[in-house]
């Protein structure tokens, strides 16, 4: 914007006579207040300090410094002023170079092909070449030429970029100068392509990842990730984990903290149904959170774009991947896939922490995404207490309380503490489907829900289930015809440990077998008296089972007539008598 004023002349004999008011560019006000500066330092023990810090100021020398104060003082305000020349932006290379360099940029850049401008000027100086002409546009005339198209093409694949600031325009034409950090939140939703195995090894499918990324700064901001299809549910879920701040126990081994947090003034989404949804514009509501949709698919490039560097950076190496061509998928990814869904939040957690937000963006200049995050939060964060999410972000259901002080929620039975004082009221019961083994009640008064206690599942108190995993538990011992209980579910989810743990001790004894184990089959139909050991309390017949080798029990499983030991003969055999 060009600024008007009044400068005097510094002629004596001028004194009283003033220039009049000129149109100046913000340049020329620039170098009019350095004028100024060194007219008052002029005399001064410090006029050469002065003299120095002025020309940095303006990015010129010392000794252009010194010619710009004559001008001024021979011409006054006209000689601050930059002379322009009458051929100023006027190609000066003939119209058939500009042609051939229009021309060749344009069919470089058909379909798939990308010619850069560099390249234009190499194809520049081989048709010169060709010519015989020594004379030819320099690198910088070509880039001079194509500078137009250069800003179409810019303007293209960064929508929303004006100059170095980004504006996010709404589906209501509403425009939105994104200026600070926690001021326009984006969120989406991607499918992993990676498959993950629950904890007996069985394929589970691949994971739903929805991630919350902070405009401004392009720092993750929270995510989700789970089996669950994305919903309403979800997106509040993540929100949650991007509101709150993040603390991780050293199972994560973490080298840096996530750091982020805080409240957004916008949330920028696409049209999805999980982004309309009634639940959200509630939890909005609550927030002062106000909802802003996107006018085309186009517009969330900022939340798309950290999905494609998952992929290649971190998905990509993981067992169990399965590409993002759908018709090259690889025919090992079901073999090798070993990730349960928890090993691959850790993995996910530490590259977002550790790499992807101390990493820099291109738009960022030098800065970290975390960095430019922390130097673009202008206020006090708002810090909100779980409970106040809790209530706005987490899944909710009606229970009744029984007398005994117990609740019964998915199949399973909780307890918790002062509940038998509320027998026979409904409460509301706010869950996280990640974990149901512990719950949150409330009871409803008036519009709110107010917080009573934590419930926990008897017995699984140190188990992780999540929802889908017990409703699948339960349909199962259905099926089987049996009661469905909270220890009948432990019991399940032990289990599958303890298999896992039986076949690698398998294994491991297949490794480390003794000399009588690895006793040939032939020998297997000897008397049973040359493989008993002395010390073998024979009074006990299942101790004395428990030590025949294995070899001895395959060889007999495919003969049809079992053999019988006469016990009472074997002690006797042994020296062995009943007192």
């Amino acid at each position: 914007m060009s600024s008007r004023l009044r400068l005097k002349l510094p002629n004596a004999q001028a004194q009283e006579e003033c220039l009049p008011l000129l149109d100046v560019s913000p340049i020329e006000q620039r170098r009019i207040e350095v004028i100024q500066q060194l007219l008052a330092a002029q005399g001064t023990e410090h006029y050469g300090t002065v003299q120095r810090k002025a020309a940095c100021t303006l990015g010129i020398s010392v000794r252009s410094l010194r010619r710009l104060m004559r001008s001024w003082q021979e011409d006054g305000l006209c000689g601050l002023c930059r002379k322009t020349r009458s051929d100023r932006g006027v190609q000066k290379i003939s119209s058939q170079w500009q042609e051939f360099i229009i021309r060749t940029y344009r069919q470089g850049n058909q379909g798939s092909r990308q010619l850069t401008p560099a390249q234009v000027a190499v194809r520049v100086k081989a048709r010169a070449q060709e010519l015989g002409v020594e004379d030819y546009p320099s690198r910088a005339t070509v880039y001079r030429v194509l500078q137009p198209y250069l800003e179409k093409q810019q303007q293209k694949r960064s929508l929303g970029w004006k100059g170095s600031r980004l504006i996010v325009k709404t589906r209501e034409g509403i425009e939105i100068a994104v200026e600070y950090s926690n001021q326009v939140w984006q969120a989406d939703h991607t499918k992993v392509d990676v498959l993950v195995v629950d904890s007996s090894g069985e394929i589970l499918g691949r994971p739903w990842l929805t991630t919350v990324i902070d405009a401004y700064s392009r720092c993750i901001m929270g995510i989700h990730l789970g089996i669950e299809a994305p919903s309403a549910q979800i997106v509040t879920l993540a929100l949650r984990h991007a509101i709150l701040p993040k603390q991780y126990s050293s199972g994560y081994e973490l080298n840096q903290q996530w750091g982020t947090y805080g409240l957004p003034k916008y949330l920028y989404t696409d049209s999805g149904k999980d982004f309309q949804s009634q639940h959200i514009e509630q939890v909005a509501t609550e927030l002062g959170i106000v909802c802003c949709r996107r006018r085309r698919p186009s517009d969330g490039g900022i939340v798309e774009r950290p999905f494609g560097t998952f992929n290649s950076e971190l998905f990509s190496t993981l067992p169990g991947y399965t590409g993002s061509n759908i018709k090259n998928r690889p025919k090992q990814a079901e073999k090798e896939a070993c990730l349960t869904l928890i090993q691959l939040e850790k993995l996910l957690v530490r590259y977002i922490v550790d790499r992807y937000n101390q990493s820099i963006d291109a738009r960022m200049g030098g800065q970290t995404r975390l960095g430019r995050w922390e130097s673009g939060c202008i206020a006090q964060l708002p810090l909100l207490g779980e409970r106040e999410l809790d209530i706005c972000l987490m899944r909710r259901a009606r229970r009744t309380v029984y007398r005994s002080g117990y609740i019964q929620f998915a199949n399973l039975i909780y307890q918790g503490e002062h509940l038998a004082s509320y027998a026979g009221e409904s409460v509301v019961v706010r869950y996280n489907p990640r974990d149901i083994t512990t719950v949150l009640i409330y009871q409803q008064q008036g519009a709110k829900d107010v917080f009573l206690t934590r419930a926990h599942a008897q017995g699984l108190e140190t188990e992780t289930l999540s929802l889908a995993e017990a409703s699948a538990i339960s349909a199962r011992q259905r099926k089987a015809g049996q009661a469905v209980t909270n220890q009948s579910l432990l019991l399940e989810v032990r289990a599958r440990d303890i298999a896992l743990d039986s076949i690698q001790a398998q294994k491991k004894r297949q490794q480390q077998r003794s000399p009588i184990e690895k006793t040939p089959k032939a020998q297997a139909t000897e008397p049973l008296s040359g493989i008993v050991p002395e010390t073998l309390p024979l009074s006990n017949p299942i101790a004395l089972e428990s030590h025949i080798p294995a070899e001895i029990v395959k060889t007999q499983k495919p003969v049809p007539k079992v053999r019988v030991f006469d016990y009472e003969q074997l002690k006797q055999e042994y020296g062995v008598w009943r007192k």
